[in-house]
């Protein structure tokens, strides 16, 4: 790292405040485990505790958070993997939903007995070390927001090239930093290797430490279409029976109420519409179905939606893309007002043929969103969301329309995750 006195002091402080807080954090791993936010018998993993050995050869670790970074990072594995016979890819992931998303899109990816996932260790020092000393990297490549003190400083430490990935830096990020300014700056200047997801992320990570930007891309714009089982997606459509369906995807606390409200209206003018609410997070299901008397079914229970139901709710992991496959009208979550906000990506609805709605709040995708422009639509309440969904129902060759050019504007770019790999493998041979 480059010479940054503030950033070696703070740098050190948060070595000795995690080392600190140590079995504070097992005691809430546990708890985690307890809520099934963790996974008990991969508990020692997060402990930095391999459960495999080390395969022999090169090893290039990706690590990314979530769903999402998860997702984004499926092509370039797939890049590595089939190009570089004898090379390992190392991936780690922090949550539950993300390793499950993960390892189902690589079950059927040539090569994929050479990829090895971990739970990522939490940033305490021994814990770093540990998985460090073990699985010896030849690249740590970091993805989106994942910074992380101790185990930059440990990556340099060991001389692990390290790179970030998609690299996400919003204006509340950056804010954030403010007071930790020159431990950003700090970690930022160990990177070898930065892409920026886009050009205002590149201006912010440059002001922010990065010495250079060397590709301003979205990994997200090289994915390829979501996943969907023809014999899941044929069922799914006898049990329909031809009702017209739209949906509620990736919701977030705060949005489910005004979806459950549209629904109703949307009824008043189609009496057999039905709306298929997908929560972000399937966990959420119970809680869902709670703000509605009567509870409308669910999915996870073995539900089927009746006649008289208006509403059903899909939390299930995994099965975004079989919903997708119908083709039907979509409005994105963690959009609408009353949420965190940030937005989805559009792109997956898009590559499958679905007209797509959004609410105001999508600065996490601006550049998705744009190049897909007048083909989306912004909704703010339940009235907004029931006057875009009513039409494209009641007119089903307008919605295969619109679908297919949003499918048209989102095609994936595959020559993204091709320059990825190829920079991450520069980086194992220096």
């Amino acid at each position: 790292m480059t010479e940054n006195p503030c950033g070696a002091l703070l740098g050190a402080g948060w070595w000795a405040v995690a080392a600190l807080l140590a079995p504070l954090l097992r005691v809430n791993l546990r708890r985690r485990a307890q809520r099934g936010r963790e996974i008990v018998a991969c508990l020692p993993q997060r402990r930095g505790i391999a459960s495999q050995k080390r395969p022999t050869g090169r090893i290039i670790w990706l690590h990314a958070a979530s769903v999402g970074e998860n997702v984004a990072i499926v092509p370039v594995i797939g890049r590595l993997v089939v190009s570089h016979p004898q090379l390992h890819v190392l991936v780690t992931t922090g949550t539950v939903t993300g390793a499950d998303v993960l390892m189902t899109r690589l079950a059927d990816m040539p090569g994929h007995e050479r990829v090895i996932h971990q739970f990522a260790p939490l940033d305490v020092p021994r814990w770093i070390d540990r998985f460090l000393a073990h699985w010896q990297p030849d690249v740590a490549a970091l993805v989106e927001s994942e910074l992380w003190p101790n185990l930059i400083n440990a990556c340099q430490h060991r001389r692990i090239a390290l790179a970030l990935v998609n690299g996400r830096m919003s204006d509340r990020s950056l804010a954030g930093w403010r007071r930790a300014h020159c431990l950003l700056r700090r970690m930022l200047s160990a990177f070898a290797w930065v892409m920026a997801r886009s050009t205002e992320d590149a201006e912010r990570l440059i002001h922010a430490g990065a010495s250079r930007i060397a590709l301003v891309a979205d990994l997200k714009d090289a994915a390829p279409a979501l996943p969907c089982n023809p014999a899941e997606l044929a069922l799914l459509r006898h049990r329909l029976a031809g009702r017209p369906v739209w949906i509620a995807a990736s919701t977030h606390p705060g949005e489910d109420v005004t979806i459950m409200a549209a629904a109703e209206l949307v009824r008043h003018a189609v009496p057999d519409a039905l709306g298929i609410l997908i929560p972000r997070h399937p966990e959420r299901g119970t809680e869902i179905a709670a703000m509605s008397a009567p509870a409308p079914p669910r999915r996870t229970l073995e539900q089927w939606p009746a006649a008289h139901d208006g509403l059903w709710i899909v939390d299930t992991l995994g099965e975004t893309g079989l919903f997708y496959s119908l083709s039907a009208p979509v409005v994105l979550g963690n959009s609408l007002p009353g949420c965190a906000g940030g937005g989805h990506n559009p792109n997956e609805p898009a590559r499958m043929g679905c007209p797509i709605a959004h609410g105001p709040q999508t600065g996490n995708f601006r550049v998705a969103y744009t190049r897909l422009g007048n083909s989306v639509r912004c909704v703010n309440t339940a009235a907004d969301i029931a006057r875009w969904v009513i039409p494209l129902l009641q007119q089903p060759a307008s919605a295969r329309a619109l679908g297919a050019r949003t499918r048209a504007l989102a095609a994936p770019d595959p020559e993204i995750a091709d320059q990825v790999a190829r920079a991450l493998v520069a980086l194992g041979n220096g």
